[in-house]
C-alpha cells in the first residue's frame, strides 16, 4: 500500500476534530514535516483559528520519531492530551496502519506523593514526621482539602493535581507532594512502586509523543539530568513564551524565612557545632536584608557579601554533616534527611552562585507586603543557553500567534540565540520563519484605535483624560469590553471609576479566580472585565462578549525592573539599540497577545482601543503597529465611538 500524503492526513484529523480546513493550516504542516525531514529548524506564525495544533501534530506523528509537544499553558496541555491527540490518532491510525502512543509529563511536584500521604510531613520543629491529616481542623478549609486529597487518593490514576476538581490550594497540595529534590527515589521509597510521578516517566518513555511544559523543558535543558525521554523532533507551542519561563527556571532566590526553614530542618540532624554555624549564618543574612532597598545590585555590598559567604559555608558544613550521620531516634529519618538536605542545597547553590559574581548574572533585592525582603539572581540573557542546549541535537520548531514582531522574525530569534535568518556558519543553527497568516479578515473585522489626543502617559499620577475617554468608550460599546491594565493599581482606579460612572458590571481581576471571571465575562454581554498581566495572553472569549479591549497605555517594562534595565544596558554596551530590541519587543509582543483577545472567530467585529498616543506620535510607534494584527487603522475618536455603537447595535439585534 502506498504512503498516505500529508494532505490526506491533514483531510482525515481535521474531520475527526470537526473542523474546518485552513490554507494556513496546510502551509504550516508541509512547512513542519520538511523542517523534520530535513532535521532542521522552524519558526512559523499562526494566527488566532489557524489549526495550529494540528498543523504540526499530523507532521509529527506521520513522521514516526519520538516528539516532545512543551507548552506554556495547564490548558493548552489538557486541551492536547484530551482532545487533539486521542481524535488525531483515532483518525490516523487506518491511514498509518500504526497507532501512536501519548503520555502527559509535568514536574514531580504537580504529583500526589503516596509516601508524604502516608507517612506524613517533615516538621520543621519537631523531630521526625506529623500527621497533616490530624494536625488541621477537620471544619477548616486546609482540613477539608486534606480529607478531600487523602479520599482522590484511592481513585485517582494518575496522581496529576489538575485532574483534581475542583482544585486544592496550593498550602494543602505543598502538605501531599515533593520536589524532584526532596524525593527519596524509587528505590528507596516504600511506595516506590506506586508512585504516580515515576508511572508518568514510565509512560512517556513508551509514548511516542510526550507533551510536557516550557518549565519541565527548562529544566531538563539546565541541570543537565535528563527528565525528558530522547527525542528527535521538538515542538515548542506559545513559544513566544518560552524566554521568560526559562528565566524564571534559571532565577535563584533567598529570603531570610527560607534559610531559617532550613536551619530549622537541618537541626536536628547534625552535630551541634554545624547547626550553631548555619543558625549563626542565618541571623547575620537576616539582619542584612532587613536594611534591603529594591532595585538591582551592580556590585554585591560588603555586607550581603560577608552574609552569603557565611551562609555558603555553613550550609556546605551541614551537607557534609548531612551525609555522614544517622540518628534512629527520628521517626522515617530518611524523608526528613532529604527535606533538610534539599532546603540547604538551595540556600547553598544560591548563595555560592551570587558571590561568585558572574558577568551573566544579574543580582537585586525585592519587596513583598507579605514575605518581606528577598535577594534574587537571574541570568543576563538565556539566549547562549537555548542555543547550546535546544538547537543542538534535534530538529525544534516553535510556533506562536505571535513570533512576528516589527515584520520579521529576528527579534525573537535573537531572544532564543538564533543569529539572523540566513545567517551561513558551521556553529550556527539555520532556520526559517514563515507565516502563515490567519484564516480572519483583520481589515473588516476589526478597527485600531489610538487615543492621538490624549496626554502622554506619566510614570504615576491619575490620569483623568484617559479615564473620561474609557467611559465613553465603554458606554457606546454597551459593555463588552475587556481592559487590560499595564498596573493593578491602573486597572483598579479604572475598575472604581467606571463603576461610578456607569451602569454596567465591572469585575476585577483579583475579586474572584480567573476562570469565574472570565466565564461571568462571557456570560453577559454588558459586562466588563478589567486586569493585568494574565488577562493580555489567557482570555479566549469569542462572540458579543467582547467587542472592545481596550490597553491603558504601552506595557513597557518598568524602568526600574532590575532584569530588563539590565539587558537593555547590556545590549547598548554591546553597540546595539537597548530600547528596541529589550523593552520594545517586550511592548510589541505584549500589544500582539492583547489585541488577539479582539478577533476569536470569523463573526467577531469590534475595536481595539490604545489609550496612549505615543502609538502614533512616537518614532517606535511603527515597530509597535506592525507587530499588531492587520485591522483598519484610525486615531478619529468620532468615528471609534460610532462604530462600536454600530456594533453593539447589530450584536442586541442579533440577541432579539
Amino acid at each position: 500500500m502506498t504512503k498516505p500524503s500529508l494532505p490526506e492526513l491533514l483531510h482525515a484529523a481535521v474531520t475527526a476534530v470537526g473542523g474546518t480546513e485552513r490554507p494556513g493550516q496546510a502551509a504550516m504542516a508541509e512547512a513542519v514535516a520538511e523542517a523534520v525531514d530535513d532535521n532542521a529548524h522552524l519558526l512559523v506564525q499562526a494566527g488566532t483559528g489557524t489549526g495550529k495544533s494540528l498543523g504540526y501534530l499530523v507532521p509529527a506523528l506521520a513522521h514516526g520519531e519520538r516528539v516532545v509537544v512543551a507548552t506554556a499553558t495547564l490548558a493548552l496541555q489538557r486541551q492536547l492530551v484530551e482532545r487533539d491527540l486521542p481524535r488525531t490518532v483515532d483518525a490516523l491510525h487506518p491511514l498509518l496502519r500504526r497507532r501512536p502512543q501519548f503520555a502527559m509529563l509535568k514536574g514531580r511536584s504537580n504529583y500526589l506523593c503516596l509516601h508524604r500521604l502516608h507517612e506524613g510531613v517533615p516538621q520543621d520543629e519537631e523531630e521526625g514526621l506529623f500527621d497533616q491529616f490530624e494536625a488541621a481542623a477537620p471544619s477548616s478549609k486546609l482540613g477539608q482539602d486534606l480529607l478531600r486529597l487523602r479520599d482522590w487518593s484511592d481513585e485517582t490514576e494518575t496522581g496529576d493535581r489538575d485532574d483534581l476538581t475542583p482544585g486544592v490550594s496550593d498550602r494543602a497540595w505543598a502538605q501531599v507532594s515533593v520536589s524532584s529534590r526532596e524525593c527519596l527515589g524509587a528505590g528507596k521509597c516504600a511506595y516506590g512502586a506506586e508512585c504516580f510521578a515515576e508511572q508518568a516517566r514510565e509512560r512517556a518513555k513508551l509514548a511516542d509523543v510526550v507533551v510536557t511544559n516550557h518549565a519541565l523543558l527548562a529544566i531538563d535543558a539546565i541541570e543537565g539530568a535528563p527528565v525528558l525521554p530522547q527525542h528527535e523532533v521538538l515542538i515548542v507551542d506559545e513559544a513566544h513564551e518560552l524566554v521568560s519561563r526559562v528565566t524564571g527556571v534559571a532565577t535563584g532566590e533567598l529570603t531570610p524565612g527560607q534559610v531559617n526553614r532550613a536551619v530549622r530542618r537541618a537541626a536536628k540532624l547534625v552535630n551541634e557545632k554545624a547547626a550553631d554555624a548555619l543558625q549563626t549564618a542565618a541571623e547575620g543574612f537576616e539582619r542584612v536584608m532587613e536594611l534591603a532597598l529594591p532595585g538591582r545590585l551592580e556590585e554585591v555590598p560588603e555586607d550581603l557579601g560577608y552574609a552569603l559567604l557565611a551562609l555558603r559555608d555553613a550550609a556546605r558544613t551541614v551537607i557534609s554533616a548531612l551525609g555522614a550521620t544517622r540518628d534512629k531516634s527520628v521517626q522515617d529519618e530518611d524523608a526528613v534527611r532529604k527535606q533538610a538536605l534539599a532546603s540547604v542545597e538551595t540556600i547553598h547553590g544560591v548563595a555560592e552562585r551570587i558571590t561568585q559574581g558572574s558577568e551573566y548574572d544579574v543580582v537585586w533585592y525585592e519587596r513583598h507586603d507579605r514575605f518581606g525582603a528577598s535577594v534574587r539572581v537571574a541570568p543576563l540573557s538565556v539566549s547562549g543557553l537555548l542555543r547550546e542546549k535546544l538547537f543542538a541535537e534535534r530538529s525544534v520548531v516553535l510556533t506562536s500567534a505571535t513570533l512576528k514582531l516589527g515584520g520579521d522574525f529576528n527579534g525573537v530569534g535573537a531572544s532564543l540565540g538564533l543569529a539572523p535568518e540566513g545567517t551561513a556558519g558551521d556553529d550556527i543553527p539555520q532556520w526559517k520563519g514563515l507565516d502563515v497568516g490567519s484564516p480572519f479578515d483583520y481589515p473588516k473585522q476589526g478597527i485600531l484605535y489610538v487615543a492621538r489626543h490624549l496626554a502622554t502617559p506619566g510614570r504615576e499620577g491619575s490620569r483623568t483624560d484617559m479615564l473620561d475617554e474609557l467611559a465613553e468608550l465603554v458606554e457606546a460599546a454597551g459593555g463588552r469590553t475587556l481592559g487590560l491594565f499595564s498596573s493593578m493599581r491602573a486597572a483598579q482606579a479604572a475598575a472604581e471609576e467606571l463603576r461610578g460612572r456607569l451602569d454596567k458590571p465591572i469585575l476585577l481581576q483579583g475579586e474572584e479566580t480567573l476562570g469565574e471571571l472570565i466565564k461571568n465575562f462571557a456570560a453577559d454581554p454588558e459586562t466588563c472585565l478589567f486586569g493585568t498581566l494574565s488577562l493580555w495572553q489567557g482570555v479566549d472569549v469569542p462572540g458579543a462578549s467582547c467587542q472592545l479591549v481596550v490597553m491603558d497605555r504601552i506595557p513597557f517594562p518598568r524602568p526600574d525592573d532590575p532584569l530588563m534595565s539590565a539587558r537593555q544596558k547590556a545590549v547598548e554596551e554591546a553597540g546595539g539599540n537597548g530600547f528596541m530590541a529589550v523593552a520594545a519587543t517586550h511592548a510589541a509582543l505584549l500589544m500582539a497577545q492583547g489585541a488577539g483577545r479582539l478577533v476569536r472567530a470569523t463573526g467577531d467585529k469590534g475595536v481595539v482601543a490604545v489609550l496612549d498616543p505615543r502609538l502614533a506620535n512616537a518614532r517606535y510607534g511603527s515597530y509597535l503597529r506592525a507587530s499588531l494584527p492587520d485591522f483598519w487603522y484610525t486615531t478619529d475618536r468620532n468615528q471609534a465611538r460610532r462604530s462600536l455603537a454600530a456594533i453593539d447595535a447589530a450584536a442586541r439585534a442579533n440577541d432579539q
